[in-house]
């Protein structure tokens, strides 16, 4: 689960991007087809719908040239819409006209014409047997439109009706009739994968993902394959299946080969692939291959959103003036066709460059913009990497006030991400738990039908063999025991496995340290509104870079090293525990104000005083540390847990603030009541200055 979430935060300049994009936009391949006849005049285009008819079925010979105006109006959607409108329009071909209405309504959201698109689909929402197609027109609209979550609805609907057509015991015979609209159906899943992946849900998302690429292959679709192969090459990347990602990536380059659009799109994969691996180099040359290929293939749409990484590419390389240049490269089209997702990306890069530069009034109206188009959005590992590169921008821009309000609003922010990817571990774990359950079940239900079979058969020789029906009858009951000692033993089985669960369920799987469901279980035994004992709040110094640097496997080394020195330095009834990341928690019960700052600095000297070893080499690490006892002093006015550890969090604040490898412990606090407390909470820092809080330091160790 912890990979997962870092893995989209790492790659968020090309893999949440990607999430982004509408299904149905990359959903049409071109195809060759024979030149568009010219007909009567674009108003036979917009004649009445037909009489009902059933689901759509295509026309093989018409399905070429549409689905290459469909992609092309990806690009140039009024070409797109006057080539349509020439095509023979054959009145007494009720089906034939029914898709080209269909494709007509594809153009206008890939266009951005969302009214046109709009009307259309209340359309051919009158026309009974067509509601698969609808709503996978519905879902499209909506994800361009920034509503995703009712696009997943209506993507659900969709799949739900198309895969009547596409049975899966007769898969390849009804792609080959056309009976299943594969195109249609892989767009519709595509949706629902990306939902999956937002929620943290990756296995599930590798399984509709796989589902996708076999509608790709059996409809020898080169470029939905390619997609479904990079999309694949993320989801094993962010679980960190390392060689089943790259096994993945070589296919889709290979698929791709003599196809630009196609080769393209396999770059933007191979970039966020070297984004989550944390190469920067590798990653700006694929996207300037892939640029080149969206260029030769005329792919403009294509080309702005490789331009969009690469702002984000260059900004994440220290390079803002770079990263505004590409960036206002890429605004004007995506303003175009209404690219909410591209425009999102664009302005909150837009503002951090600006920041950096020290540009505050630039910056504040594109960050205003950006929080405008997140309205409603629900992708929540994306917003805390915005808040996280926002931040630290303004912590480098001296504007610490902002930057404290930022990194408030992230550590919130970074709690309820956690909460959601653990949601969807656990749901992962339940499904896998009924499925064994259900197995044993449906393994007793054969074996208790096995045994009355045998019962009937005895019956049946009850008069012939009396001696032997006796012993018939004792062997059924010898059976039924076995049956009864075996289903008991299964039970004790599946209480163990729920226990297990419970122990794993409070350990980090990375460090074995208790995690915050520990920690919480531990202050539930604490008095509500009085808590007491000492909290040490830890955190890494300058860990982003580790990771940048290093790549994420270094990172974990790095996490385990300190985390085992941390372990060392403190007592052993103190509590450590991991809160998130590169944070540390450390509770210890009993322990005098003089004795919390001696913990402190040997905390300090057991992480910052010898190197970690790493594949580079020799690599220095230190830690900054927040401490406080509670109930606070000298008044010792009562505290939640809650707000003793947000106390301990503020001193470790300032711990960073003054450069890091250090620990600043509260000593005293000038507050008569609870109203006090909260004065002080709200501006620590000017309270500090006033003296109303009085710190101690603890410097690290220094750089031999």
């Amino acid at each position: 689960m912890r990979r997962a979430v870092q893995a989209c935060l790492r790659a968020r300049q090309l893999a949440c991007a990607l999430l982004l994009w509408p299904a149905a936009l990359l959903a049409a391949v071109p195809e060759p087809a024979s030149a568009p006849g010219v007909s009567s005049s674009a108003n036979q285009a917009s004649a009445a719908l037909p009489q009902p008819v059933a689901e759509l079925r295509l026309e093989p010979a018409l399905e070429a040239q549409l689905l290459r105006l469909v992609w092309r109006a990806y690009d140039r959607p009024e070409e797109a819409l006057r080539t349509l409108q020439l095509l023979p329009q054959e009145p007494d071909n009720p089906r034939r006209a029914l898709q080209l209405r269909f494709a007509e309504a594809r153009i206008a959201v890939f266009g951005g014409n969302f009214a046109k698109a709009q009307a259309l689909v209340t359309e051919l929402a009158a026309v009974p047997g067509f509601s698969g197609h609808v709503a996978l027109l519905r879902a499209e609209l909506l994800e361009r439109q920034g509503q995703p979550e009712q696009a997943v609805e209506f993507a659900q609907m969709a799949v739900t009706t198309l895969e009547r057509g596409c049975p899966a015991d007769d898969l390849r015979a009804s792609v080959a009739s056309s009976a299943c609209d594969f195109r249609a159906m892989w767009a519709a899943l595509r949706i629902l994968q990306r939902k999956q992946n937002q929620q943290g849900a990756l296995p599930f998302a590798e399984a509709t993902e796989m589902r996708a690429l076999a509608l790709a292959e059996l409809g020898d679709s080169t470029l939905l394959r390619v997609l479904s192969l990079g999309g694949l090459a993320r989801n094993s990347q962010a679980q960190q299946q390392v060689a089943a990602a790259r096994r993945w990536m070589v296919r889709a380059l290979q698929t791709a080969q003599g196809d630009p659009v196609a080769m393209a799109h396999a770059k933007i994969y191979e970039s966020s692939l070297a984004a989550q691996q944390g190469d920067a180099k590798l990653q700006l040359q694929a996207l300037e291959e892939g640029l080149a290929f969206a260029q030769q293939a005329d792919a403009v749409r294509v080309a702005t959103r490789i331009q969009v990484s690469m702002a984000d590419n260059y900004l994440h390389r220290g390079q803002p003036e770079l990263a505004l240049k590409w960036a206002y490269e890429a605004l004007p089209l995506t303003l175009q066709f209404q690219d909410l997702a591209a425009e999102r990306s664009l302005r909150h890069n837009l503002g951090v460059a600006y920041i950096l530069l020290r540009k505050f009034d630039q910056a504040r109206p594109q960050m205003a913009r950006a929080e405008a188009l997140r309205q409603g959005q629900t992708d929540q590992g994306l917003r805390l990497v915005e808040l996280r590169e926002e931040g630290e921008a303004w912590a480098a821009a001296g504007q610490a006030k902002k930057a404290i309000e930022v990194y408030h609003a992230e550590r919130k922010l970074n709690t309820e991400v956690h909460a959601i990817y653990r949601a969807a571990a656990l749901k992962q774990l339940q499904v896998k738990y009924d499925s064994e359950r259900k197995q044993s079940e449906l393994d007793l239900l054969a074996r208790d039908s096995a045994l009355k079979d045998r019962q009937l058969d005895n019956r049946s020789l009850v008069t012939q063999v009396g001696v032997a029906v006796a012993a018939l009858l004792m062997l059924s009951l010898m059976l039924t025991t076995v049956m009864v000692r075996r289903v008991r033993a299964a039970n004790k089985r599946l209480k163990a496995n729920e226990a297990l669960l419970r122990a794993q369920s409070e350990r980090d799987p990375l460090t074995d340290l208790a995690n915050r469901r520990h920690f919480l279980g531990v202050m539930a035994s604490q008095p509500d509104e009085r808590f007491s004992g000492a909290l040490l709040m830890i955190d890494i110094d300058h860990f982003k870079h580790v990771n940048d640097e290093h790549g994420h496997a270094v990172g974990d080394v790095v996490i385990c090293e300190v985390a085992k020195r941390i372990s060392h330095a403190v007592r052993q009834d103190d509590l450590v525990v991991r809160w998130g990341g590169e944070e540390f928690l450390i509770y210890a019960a009993d322990v005098t104000l003089e004795r919390l700052g001696q913990l402190a600095e040997r905390i300090l000297q057991s992480v910052g005083g010898s190197p970690i070893n790493v594949p580079k080499g020799p690599l220095r690490v230190t830690a900054s540390i927040g401490f406080a006892q509670f109930p606070l002093p000298p008044t010792g006015l009562a505290l939640h847990w809650e707000q003793a550890v947000n106390w301990a969090d503020m001193a470790l604040y300032c711990a960073k603030a003054k450069g890091r490898n250090r620990a600043m412990g509260i000593q005293s606090v000038l507050a008569e009541d609870s109203k006090d407390l909260s004065q002080i909470e709200a501006d620590f820092d000017a309270a500090c200055s006033a003296a109303r809080v009085r710190l101690s330091e603890v410097r690290g160790p220094q750089a031999g």
